[in-house]
């Protein structure tokens, strides 16, 4: 697969989902894709035809706000028509402004409360692991959401449990709804937080396919794994690359028109 062109084809399903719906958060939504087309064209075990099959990986958006770029993802993957991408947001739309696992096919676990999907991967990894079915669980977060005293329970919990079939990974775009991470809330050395916890970590270019899956498929020795991916919020579009006002606005009819030319 060209991971380039596919990339690019998606990110025009994010920008258009956004438009035509008038809200939505694109930095995000174009930070994470790379990690997405990762984890579900390389790495997981799913069946788009059968979504609820018992033996499937399971996955967390915990930053539940960036859901257009999961929503592309799934549609691409035929859980869903892709003509439904153009209901985002709408009154009575499977696709709602964060993962609702009640509306929308492919999607495992509810999201929208920051730091919430981490303690629910434990969860889920933990009763997976006891039902043997080698299922694994991965849970992407958000770098701002990692202020949240909630992730760190849930990855000493992790720790604890020797939950090996557990990957967190970060899309570590280094902005927020309210600016630079460092200025909100530093994160210091979160790699080396995570491995302190007890994860086996690792670092890559969050928008290297090759890397990320390498990072994916690497031995951990027992442990939980957390991925720091290097990201920047809006990538692919000149306008929106780390620019902290497009974390939660949508694009204008020239402004969409723009992404898709530099898309193109």
């Amino acid at each position: 697969m060209d991971y380039c062109e596919k990339a690019k084809e998606l990110r025009k399903d994010i920008v258009k989902m956004l438009y035509l719906s008038k809200s939505g958060h694109p930095g995000g939504s174009l930070s994470e894709l790379e990690i997405l087309i990762a984890l579900y064209y390389e790495v997981m075990n799913i069946d788009p035809k059968n979504p609820g099959k018992e033996d499937r990986d399971l996955f967390v958006l915990s930053k539940g706000h960036a859901c257009p770029g999961l929503y592309a993802v799934l549609a691409d993957k035929g859980y869903f028509p892709k003509d439904d991408l153009w209901t985002l947001r709408k009154a009575e739309s499977k696709l709602q402004g964060h993962p609702d696992s009640h509306k929308t096919k492919g999607i495992d676990v509810n999201a929208g409360s920051l730091g919430q999907g981490a303690s629910v991967a434990v969860g889920l990894a933990l009763a997976t692991k006891r039902k043997n079915l080698g299922q694994k669980v991965y849970c992407l977060l958000g770098d701002g959401e990692c202020q949240e005293g909630l992730v760190w329970e849930a990855a000493m919990a992790a720790a604890h449990y020797k939950l090996d079939n557990l990957t967190f990974i970060l899309d570590n775009n280094g902005l927020q709804i309210d600016g630079k991470n460092d200025e909100v809330m530093s994160l210091g050395n979160i790699k080396s937080k995570f491995d302190s916890f007890g994860f086996a970590t690792f670092e890559v270019d969050g928008h290297n396919v090759e890397e990320i899956v390498k990072a994916l498929k690497a031995d951990t020795n027992g442990k939980p794994r957390f991925i720091q991916a290097h990201t920047v919020k809006g990538h692919g579009i000149s306008f929106m690359e780390n620019n902290v006002g497009w974390h939660g606005k949508a694009p204008n009819e020239e402004e969409y028109n723009q992404a898709l030319e530099e898309l193109a």
